[in-house]
């Protein structure tokens, strides 16, 4: 490559060799670039200042010390100025006479990515004529001639400007071409509306952004672009733009469930008139889905910080009155004694279970996402639901068109469908009806499921408080938890629930779930399992190797260290609990001390609030027991 160079530029000094104008290009910090023989030659320069990096400065000393500019009284102060001048990096032309009697024409124009390139002419020969011009002319007056003259040096410069508006206008052609290139390649849609709202610029990612919008906008207005019900929504947020206010605007389109975030920013320069706005819309649906997540597991973390205390006390209290009631039942009561003793103890009861339910809802809770076959889980659930509904109540459950396997929490969302069914059967009531399950992807971003009665629908104040904790319309028979329970499970997936009624009666609920298609099985490796029991070994060794992996076996820490530097070693799934000296959690730290590269997997079935079991999450990923394939294989993919 070195060699290609330098001939490269031999060639390219070879070729400015045979120009007849003298030429150079200094860099942005006035150092000598390029330049031909003609240069120095025509102003005489040593070979010092005609030498790669070259300085601007010495050269101009140069040449003012041997009087190419005519007598100067400070020679310092005469470089400084033309220094200075340089510096400013503006297009110039001028015609100067030289200490020789020479003419010459400077044309000098900046680069893009900074310094000069400068052109010098040799034009004595059009100065001569001009000369014997205006000597030997007896009918031309003086000043026709100077305006001849005039014009002359007028056409050249204007010469020289047109080749610097062609080069300024090839630029800017280019880096239009850059600029568009850029903004078709980014994920977002950039666009212009002028003051009448039409669209003037956009980089065709508009239908990327909102799915079912068109690609090729531009002239189109906002209404014909993006439809009644979005415009309608971005409409206020143009407005302000228009009156120089920037503003930014996160909002779902209902067509595609996208959830899309724009920016709003006036088009103006300094405090002259606004020509516009500019538009940069997102699709942050990705973002929206996990920003939910997280903002429902630390609701669950505060309500359990504030609730943890207050149940301990209400399950002490609860303890005291059902040993208090126990010991009234041993005495000789009248029968209506009797009754009171046994309806306070069913209500104490039921207290307690409602405190399970709080801690349910309040409790730690963490998704367990494997990949799911929605057909074969709609039909587990049909057949799960079915025999809880008395005859004449219809459960019809359908996906018009097929989802391929997706990540998702199959028993979450199974509680979550079952509460909806049971919910849909009390509100249908004797009379009979059906219930409807629909599941379908929209676009590529949800996967929907309505659930739809024939009963009476939602009241007014249902519409307004069914998600709230404790509200029901059974009376004394319903906690109040369902719906809310529901609307948990959802949120803490990074989906959305929606309740309504239908036009032609009964209610309907919307849950909508990230689609997240389930990712191929983790690429096989060698696997080191490490467990005692001889049948759990069995097994997880059967699921691994059904998965493509290579196993070797251990049952001990000790064993297993003895098999850690086999060669190509890439996992290691342990039990915590192992026998002898060492435990899982002594191996876990073993390897961190080696900085072993396998990955390190700790199977328990140790409670989540167990002290062990917090040292286990803390050294390595924990796979809960028990788990079925997917669920290994999904922790392996790291999504457990």
């Amino acid at each position: 490559m070195p060699e290609r160079e330098e001939a490269l530029e031999a060639l390219t000094r070879a070729g400015l060799n045979l120009i007849q104008q003298a030429l150079s290009i200094y860099d942005s910090d006035l150092k000598l670039a390029v330049w031909n023989r003609r240069f120095r030659e025509m102003f005489d320069l040593p070979e010092r200042l005609a030498t790669s990096g070259a300085d601007f400065t010495e050269t101009i000393r140069y040449l003012v010390e041997r009087g190419e500019y005519g007598p100067v009284e400070d020679p310092d102060e005469a470089v400084r100025i033309r220094v200075a001048a340089a510096r400013t990096f503006q297009p110039h032309y001028m015609e100067r006479e030289r200490p020789s009697g020479r003419w010459i024409s400077v044309e000098g124009a900046p680069l893009p990515q900074g310094g000069w390139v400068t052109v010098y002419t040799d034009i004595t020969e059009i100065k001569l004529q001009e000369g014997l011009l205006r000597a030997r002319s007896e009918v031309l007056s003086g000043e026709v001639l100077a305006h001849a003259e005039r014009l002359a040096q007028a056409n050249r410069a204007l010469a020289a400007t047109n080749a610097a508006l062609e080069e300024a206008q090839r630029e800017l052609t280019e880096m239009e071409a850059r600029t568009r290139l850029t903004t078709e390649m980014m994920p977002a849609h950039i666009a212009h509306v002028g003051r009448d709202l039409r669209y003037t610029y956009s980089n065709r990612r508009l239908s990327a952004v909102i799915p079912g919008r068109p690609s090729e906008i531009v002239g189109l207005t906002g209404r014909e672009a993006l439809g009644e019900e979005v415009f309608g929504r971005i409409r206020p947020c143009l407005f302000r733009a228009l009156d120089g206010e920037a503003s930014v605007l996160e909002f779902t389109d209902e067509d595609s469930g996208s959830r899309i975030r724009a920016a709003f920013t006036p088009d103006r320069t300094g405090d002259g008139p606004i020509n516009g706005v500019y538009i940069l819309s997102m699709d942050v649906t990705a973002e929206t889905q996990a920003r939910e997540a997280l903002i429902q597991t630390r609701k669950r973390e505060l309500t359990a910080h504030l609730t943890s205390g207050l149940a301990h006390d209400f399950a002490n209290l609860l303890t005291v009155i059902l040993g208090l009631q126990g010991r009234l039942d041993r005495m000789e009561l009248p029968e209506e004694g009797r009754q009171l003793v046994a309806a306070t103890v069913a209500a104490a009861r039921r207290g307690g279970v409602l405190l399970d339910q709080i801690a349910s809802i309040s409790g730690k809770r963490a998704l367990n996402p494997t990949a799911t076959v929605l057909a074969r889980f709609l039909s587990d659930l049909h057949l799960i639901a079915g025999p809880t509904l008395p005859d004449g109540v219809t459960l019809e459950i359908v996906m018009p068109e097929p989802i391929p396997p997706v990540m998702l929490d199959a028993g979450a969302l199974q509680d979550a469908a079952l509460n909806l069914i049971l919910n849909a059967r009390d509100a249908i009531g004797p009379g009979g009806g059906t219930i409807r399950l629909t599941a379908r992807p929209v676009r590529a971003a949800w996967i929907e499921i309505l659930v739809e009665d024939d009963g009476p629908g939602f009241t007014e104040a249902a519409l307004e408080h069914a998600l709230d904790p404790f509200f029901t319309t059974k009376g004394g028979v319903g906690s109040g938890l369902g719906l809310s329970m529901v609307y948990d499970q959802i949120k803490l997936a990074g989906g959305t629930v929606r309740i309504g009624n239908r036009a032609g009666g009964g209610a309907v609920v919307q849950l909508r779930l990230p689609l997240r298609p389930a990712d191929e099985a983790a690429a096989p490796t060698l696997v080191l399992l490490v467990e005692d029991d001889p049948d759990i070994r069995e097994t997880v060794r059967g699921m691994l190797r059904d998965a493509g992996h290579s196993v070797i076996e251990a049952a001990s820490a000790d064993e297993a260290l003895t098999l850690i530097d086999l060669p190509g070693l890439g996992l290691v799934v342990s039990d915590v609990n192992l026998p002898g000296r060492r435990s899982g959690l002594d191996l876990a730290e073993a390897l961190a001390e080696r900085d072993h590269p396998a990955r390190l997997v700790l199977m328990t079935s140790l409670p989540a609030g167990d002290a062990r079991r917090a040292r286990a999450e803390a050294l390595a990923t924990v796979l809960p027991k028990p788990f079925d394939a997917g669920s290994l294989a999904a922790c392996l993919r790291g999504e457990a």
